[in-house]
Formats: structure tokens, C-alpha cells, sequence
């Protein structure tokens, strides 16, 4: 329902990307928004001296948390919270880690704002799956190695739909195969061994894998390995979420800072 006749809105709301977690790495249009904002929805992901730096003392901020294995702040009720703050007249930021736009439900929030007759600003932010190869001098796209770059989900939406459209990891895998495509996985550690024995029916079991945890953050871990072995190699090396999985040839840029990865991948470990 449109409310813009009956009640005039006096307020705004900006979806803004906080980026991957390094502060360093905000745009100045994003810093911009979060000091002008007089309510902040802040999401679990993003790094706490983000708001400690930026926010305005007198800022109304809430902690709506949206991570992975965790319980979860209804999606439905961040919208609610949202809707009635610009009612009221304030200049809210939700603010989100990486790009709002970039599994982030930053469409499903603008979609849902409009039919509430509010217009959203979006401020982009640098996306995990991009920090997290940039942080070890690792392109997504190479004119040797990969011609483009799929970002994908680890994680789908539960209930009726993603039952019906679950994402075949097999023709995935045949296409970036094929038209030599760098996979960037989101959200995929818990589903690791499934997501894992599905490539391997398009890929080489000798792919290069690459899996960041917390990408651009001081506690940044990495692991090089091959696609035969990364689920064990998660389990061993006790990776958890938030964390991303690059997939192909790209990769191989990434033995500068692992020593173990050219004796994986000639040995085909």
C-alpha cells in the first residue's frame, strides 16, 4: 500500500555496503551516508570500528543480525523496523557487509520499501569475493586463465522455490569448464562436500581452489588447495563461515603466499 497521501515522508533510507570488513576500504560516499544517519540497522558482519569511527554520537543504533549458522534477526521485522523509522522522520542506514546488492537482500529490502511507497538510496561496497583474491595479489579474470567470473551461492533460499530450482553445481561446473569461468562461492563451507562432489563432474579434480576467511581483516585466513581435496582440507584446517571458495586457474597466482600449493597441484593431491 502507498501511504505517501495520507502521511508525507519526511525521512530517507540508504542501503549501504560496509565492504568486507577493513575499514580502509569504504567509500567515501558510504562514510558520508553513515554520519548522516540518525538510525543505524546494523548487520552482524559488519566491523564494529566501522561504527565506532563514522556513526553520529546521537545515532540510534540497532543490531540486526543476519549471519550464516546463526540464528537471524526476521528478515521481515529489519523491514518493519525500517519502514516505520522514516515514518517517523529519520535518515536511516541499513548497513550491510561487502555490497548490498551481492547476496546481501538488498533487492528483496528495496522491493519491499517501494511498495510501501518509500524510495532507497543504495551506496555500494567492495564484495568479499573480490577482497578475498585482491588481499593475496589474485585476479578473478586473467586473459590466460579465465575469461569471466560467476558469483554464486552456497546457500539458497530454503522452502518451495529452492526446492524446485536447486543450483546445479554439475552444469555449473561443464560452464566454467567450457568458457573458462573463475567460480566464487558465497556462503558454501556447510555445504562444502556436496558443492564439491558436484563440481567434480565437470572439473578436474586438480582445479585449484582458493577459500578465504574473513577477507581484509587482520585475523584473514587462507587456504590453497585442490578441488579433490577441499573438503577435507576444510575440516582439517578448521575453516568456518564467513568465508569464500574460489574455483580455477586463477588460483595459481596464489602459490607466492602458500608454499604447498604447486606440490598439490603437480602431485594432484
Amino acid at each position: 500500500m502507498n501511504h505517501l497521501a495520507s502521511s508525507p515522508l519526511q525521512g530517507s533510507c540508504t542501503l549501504v555496503g560496509a565492504g568486507p570488513g577493513d575499514p580502509e576500504l569504504l567509500t567515501l560516499k558510504a562514510v558520508k551516508a553513515i554520519q548522516a544517519a540518525t538510525v543505524l540497522l546494523v548487520d552482524d558482519l559488519v566491523n564494529d570500528e566501522i561504527v565506532s569511527a563514522y556513526a553520529r554520537p546521537d545515532a540510534r543504533i540497532v543490531h540486526v543480525g543476519k549471519r550464516g549458522g546463526c540464528k537471524s534477526t526476521p528478515q521481515s521485522f529489519i523491514e518493519k523496523l525500517m519502514i516505520t523509522a522514516v515514518r517517523e522522520g529519520e535518515h536511516v542506514v541499513r548497513l550491510k557487509g561487502g555490497d548490498p546488492f551481492i547476496f546481501g537482500r538488498g533487492g528483496e529490502e528495496v522491493e519491499h520499501l517501494r511498495e510501501e511507497g518509500i524510495e532507497c538510496a543504495v551506496v555500494n561496497g567492495i564484495t568479499a569475493g573480490l577482497a578475498a583474491v585482491t588481499a593475496l595479489g589474485v585476479p578473478l579474470t586473467h586473459r590466460d586463465h579465465a575469461q569471466g567470473v560467476v558469483f554464486v551461492t552456497g546457500h539458497a533460499k530454503t522452502g518451495h522455490a529452492a526446492t524446485e530450482h536447486p543450483t546445479d553445481w554439475r552444469a555449473l561446473a561443464a560452464t566454467a569448464r567450457d568458457a573458462r569461468l573463475t567460480l566464487v562461492i558465497y556462503m558454501g563451507i556447510t555445504g562444502a562436500h556436496h558443492i564439491q562432489q558436484e563440481l567434480l563432474h565437470g572439473l578436474a579434480a586438480d582445479t585449484p581452489v582458493l577459500v578465504v576467511q574473513h577477507a581484509s581483516l587482520a585475523h584473514q585466513r587462507q587456504l590453497t588447495t585442490t578441488l579433490g581435496r577441499l573438503a577435507n582440507d576444510l575440516a582439517q584446517e578448521g575453516f568456518g563461515s564467513p568465508a569464500v571458495i574460489v574455483v580455477g586457474d586463477v588460483v595459481r597466482g596464489a602459490a607466492a603466499v602458500d608454499a604447498e600449493l604447486p606440490r598439490r597441484l603437480a602431485n594432484g593431491d
